[in-house]
């Protein structure tokens, strides 16, 4: 249910090119200890650069990998901070003001993100800002999905689990929808019936019937946006959720907040 590496970066850069308008939205994926390959394209691209492999430590990505932190340059063909090795790429895409940041996930950089234009120009925090919010957001849900995946190895009861986790779900946006008093309190002891009675239970009462749907996902390994959708909500107003579930609940990733909601009796 966990979506790949390449559709977490592509859905990344839609939204980069989405929230900072920038004319080519990009991704190089780390390649072993020495090279950046580029590809996963979102606007208008010449294709000179689709493909290309990047040393670590020279042109903006390298040097990004290398510093493991963002950087930007108001003109890649003239900036003294970056070596000008593939300059003459660059300049066949028609691209000057670039930005990058790198993803690292386990302290280990895996790709680059970048936002460039076709002009030269002052690239402002705001624009810096998102691109690495979203390298931190693509951090967050590799990490997350690598979690689980390892999480369900060690489980031989995991398609049960998650049967019931995804009926538990349903059961309750059943619960929000019908208008039938009798049914919709049947329905509400069912899924009574599907969380444990623990002594950490005086956990829940902090978490509301809103955040308890929202975990019922995650739980299931949606992203964000498939969670929004789920529920009718907004991506932002589901990142909300999570960080309130979090703080709540003191876990310090996705994983650890299923884990502690199930403890919890939270979750089935």
């Amino acid at each position: 249910m966990s979506r790949t590496i390449e559709e977490i970066v592509s859905s990344s850069l839609r939204r980069v090119r989405r929230d900072t308008n920038v004319s080519l939205a990009f991704a190089g994926m780390v390649k072993g200890r020495s090279t950046v390959h580029l590809q996963h394209f979102e606007g208008e691209t010449k294709g000179v650069i689709d493909g290309v492999s990047i040393e670590v430590g020279h042109g903006l990505g390298g040097r990004v990998v290398a510093l493991r932190r963002p950087m930007v340059v108001d003109d890649y063909l003239e900036t003294p901070r970056i070596s000008h090795r593939y300059n003459d790429i660059i300049e066949q895409e028609e691209l000057r003001a670039m930005m990058a940041a790198p993803v690292i996930v386990d302290r280990v950089p895996i790709a680059v993100i970048y936002g460039a234009l076709h002009t030269p120009r002052l690239i402002g925090d705001r624009m810096l800002d998102t691109l690495a919010s979203e390298a931190r957001a693509i951090e967050q849900e590799i990490a997350s999905a690598r979690a689980l995946l390892e999480y369900d190895a060690h489980s031989p009861d995991k398609d049960l689990r998650n049967r019931v986790t995804a009926a538990f779900a349903r059961l309750r946006q059943l619960v929000e929808d019908v208008d039938d008093q009798r049914l919709s309190g049947e329905l509400t002891d069912i899924i009574e019936m599907l969380t444990a009675e623990t002594d950490a239970k005086s956990m829940s009462t902090n978490i509301t019937a809103r955040e308890q749907d929202v975990l019922a996902f995650v739980a299931l390994g949606y992203p964000n946006a498939r969670i929004a959708d789920s529920l009718g909500l907004t991506v932002n107003t589901v990142k909300g959720y999570m960080k309130g579930i979090m703080h709540k609940l003191g876990a310090s990733s996705r994983l650890e907040a299923v884990v502690l909601a199930r403890s919890a009796g939270l979750l089935p």
